[in-house]
């Protein structure tokens, strides 16, 4: 009963993904291959597919399914590609990507989020996704360049910092704006030295918080 549920619960998602123009085949059947469940607390299953927010360990939350594909679609992954995700959360998108990319490296600054993805990517026999324990909020200058990054809260202001971390041509996705209010999720296409900026939606991430978190 349960299992057909989860089916027309996907099937819904799929006709969402559609009506919105997102319905890649290759990331819909990256999806498909990563059974959302296993990333959800269990009181929220029946809303694991669906478009809210949902709450996870250490007072975190991970964001409804439509805005990640949104956000995944933006960051136009490639099979050569190495990604950086500041943001591991529940581990799911770095899972999604993962089928999808070359290498993900993936970084909370909660160490118990990077033990639950890290023990969830390897049930999976998920192979080429690093989940760390890290301050990901200035991204790691040492370990670029990376072909991708996609960061889950909300910076202030244009992350310039960032772009000594892309390849060239490589794509950012981060959030920007004020961390009481209403950000824009942008697309920034490194060009030389610079920055090309697409708008792909308005949300309310968490600001960017720096360090480690000590307690959990």
């Amino acid at each position: 009963m349960e299992a057909e549920a989860e089916r027309e619960r996907f099937a819904a998602f799929l006709l969402r993904m559609r009506g919105a123009g997102l319905d890649r085949r290759e990331l819909m059947a990256a999806v498909e291959a990563t059974p959302r469940s296993g990333f959800v607390p269990s009181q929220w299953q029946a809303d694991s597919w669906g478009e809210r927010s949902l709450p996870i360990a250490c007072g975190q939350a991970i964001e409804g399914l439509d805005l990640q594909m949104r956000i995944l679609a933006a960051l136009d992954l490639q099979p050569e590609c190495r990604v950086l995700e500041i943001g591991t959360g529940s581990g799911f998108t770095a899972a999604v990507m993962a089928r999808l990319v070359a290498r993900v490296l993936t970084l909370d600054r909660f160490a118990t989020l990077a033990s639950q993805a890290a023990q969830r990517h390897e049930a999976l026999g998920i192979a080429n996704v690093i989940a760390r324990q890290a301050d990901g909020a200035q991204g790691l200058p040492a370990e670029g360049p990376f072909d991708r990054i996609v960061a889950w809260a909300a910076y202030e202001t244009l992350p310039r910092g960032f772009v000594d971390q892309l390849s060239s041509g490589g794509v950012m996705v981060a959030a920007i704006g004020p961390g009481e209010g209403v950000q824009v999720v942008e697309k920034l296409t490194k060009v030389g030295s610079r920055f090309e900026r697409v708008e792909v939606a308005a949300v309310r991430f968490q600001p960017m918080v720096p360090g480690l978190a000590q307690a959990l």
